[in-house]
């Protein structure tokens, strides 16, 4: 075999074929290391401290300052142009879309005002427009207790911290819950962000809300013990969960808790808010002894497959994403359906048609059953008042008004379980079905003691086709209730607003 020498000899060109072959390579290999060189630059300059962060900074924009992608992304969840077939980032009046919702929730904030919420940078904002919360003219005035502001906010960890070092751990949070809604107006400006979720020490993942902490201790559990992973879905469950507020733990206070003592599944909650004897609310027409479900997303979440396989919340509603030299989460919280490729194809092949599909037709055949369910118990609700009507008793009504409470409960606990029906479809099915069984069985007490009462033909039903019906079958005053909102937001939101900017422009922020 000739040498290399031999074939150069003989064909001269071929060095310079072996010389600007090197030439090529080495030039590539540069741009290689290069790159490589730039994008750890990248990546060490992007976090790189601009700012000094205090312990409970509710400022967004503060942080800002320090993670910029992170920040930009959040910020995103102001957009509000994305729509699936059922819901979306955009405000949707829901009492407007199902009427009947008006009478299930008839003597409760939710009739008067029932919006599918928009992205989190609208979660103070919202909740000062919505009619649920009245138009207070003073601290001390309105519908709603200070207890609603918890999930809304940083500033919320903010002020009960400050609570806390001023009256100790459990008098400090129960001051917190202490009071009504307009207490703390003037506090809570901020919407949903960073430090409701990070340690601005070093990013860490913790829990700022008390609650959760307080329903792993009653279970025996130490949430310090939870991996990261378990983290990227426990400080979304600081909040979307289903709660209460026990009025009986503290004197006055409205203290947020998990009904979580007895287990995690709805049954479980039912079964601990009728030990304790527990009411949202007394329903206008049936007089019912009624539950409201909050949004009980991570209990649904964890009966289903992704949790099973250790999908966190965060793995699909805020996947990552790369800019140059640099990885981070996506902070533009939203529904994987608005960005298929970052979330489920991250571990499923199929066509992001064929992905959505499947999304659809889980959420199709859950929502036929759950109407179904909720058409039943507004026509108990109905058939219950006219009972009254005929002069029943309590003694009558006790059992028929338990189904009315079961069934409602378990409608409400599948509807309000956001994503429920594709988190976990058997579940939500499962649920959906028990509540059939129980209204049903209800309504034929219903007609055979109507039959008892002399009365034994079909129960005239109101007229509720429309949103406005509806709420003048109840009795509401929208009108009335409208213009107050008006008054309240044009006068009072603005003073809270101006002594918050006050407050904020006196805070020094230290350049590193």
């Amino acid at each position: 075999m000739k040498s290399i020498n031999e074939h150069v000899k003989q064909k001269p060109w071929l060095a310079w074929l072996f010389f600007l072959t090197t030439v090529v390579v080495v030039f590539m290999l540069g741009l290689l290391a290069s790159s490589v060189i730039e994008r750890r630059a990248e990546a060490v300059f992007a976090y790189t401290p601009q700012v000094e962060l205090s312990e409970w900074e509710p400022r967004n924009e503060v942080w800002g300052e320090n993670y910029p992608r992170e920040f930009q992304s959040y910020y995103q969840t102001e957009d509000t142009l994305f729509r699936s077939k059922y819901n979306g980032s955009a405000m949707i009046d829901m009492l407007e879309v199902d009427p009947r919702l008006v009478v299930l929730w008839a003597g409760y904030g939710f009739s008067k005002d029932y919006s599918q919420g928009r992205g989190h940078y609208y979660a103070v904002g919202d909740l000062n427009k919505s009619l649920r919360t009245g138009a207070p003219k003073t601290k001390d005035d309105g519908p709603m207790p200070s207890t609603c502001w918890t999930c809304k906010s940083p500033d919320v960890p903010r002020v009960m911290n400050k609570l806390m070092e001023e009256h100790g751990a459990e008098e400090g949070l129960a001051e917190f819950y202490r009071g009504k809604w307009a207490k703390l107006g003037a506090e809570i400006v901020n919407p949903i962000g960073c430090a409701d979720c990070h340690d601005p020490e070093n990013m860490n993942l913790r829990i700022t809300r008390p609650a959760l902490i307080e329903a792993f201790q009653r279970q025996g559990k130490d949430i310090t013990k939870a991996s990261h992973q378990e983290m990227r879905s426990l400080v979304c469950a600081q909040c979307h969960v289903e709660y209460y507020f026990d009025k009986n733990k503290f004197e006055g206070s409205n203290y947020l808790t998990f009904p979580w003592d007895n287990g995690m599944t709805c049954e479980d909650a039912e079964e601990y808010y009728d030990e304790i004897e527990f009411k949202d609310w007394t329903h206008k027409l049936s007089k019912a002894p009624m539950l409201k479900a909050q949004h009980p997303g991570y209990e649904v979440y964890m009966t289903g497959v992704h949790a099973d396989r250790g999908v966190s919340c965060a793995d699909c509603h805020m996947p990552y994403k790369s800019e140059g030299g640099v990885k981070y989460t996506d902070h533009k919280i939203q529904s994987p359906i608005n960005n298929v490729a970052n979330s489920c194809q991250v571990c499923h092949r199929e066509e992001t048609s064929k992905l959505v599909a499947n999304v659809f037709e889980r959420q199709d055949r859950i929502i036929e059953n759950r109407d179904k369910l909720e058409e039943l118990i507004v026509r108990a609700h109905v058939e219950a008042k006219f009972a009254w009507d005929k002069g029943a008793t309590e003694a009558q009504m006790k059992d028929i008004l338990m189904d009315i409470r079961h069934s409602q409960w378990r409608w409400d606990y599948a509807a309000a379980s956001h994503g429920g029906s594709f988190h976990s479809p058997v579940e939500t099915g499962r649920i959906i079905s028990t509540g059939i069984t129980i209204a049903q069985e209800g309504r034929i007490k219903l007609a055979r003691l109507l039959a008892d009462l002399g009365y034994n033909k079909e129960v005239p039903y109101p007229d509720i086709a429309t949103k406005a019906k509806a709420q003048e079958y109840i009795g509401l005053d929208v009108k009335k209730m409208k213009k107050e909102k008006k008054e309240f937001l044009s006068t009072i939101v603005p003073k809270w607003l101006e002594e918050a900017m006050e407050r904020e422009d006196s805070w020094e922020v230290k350049s590193l």
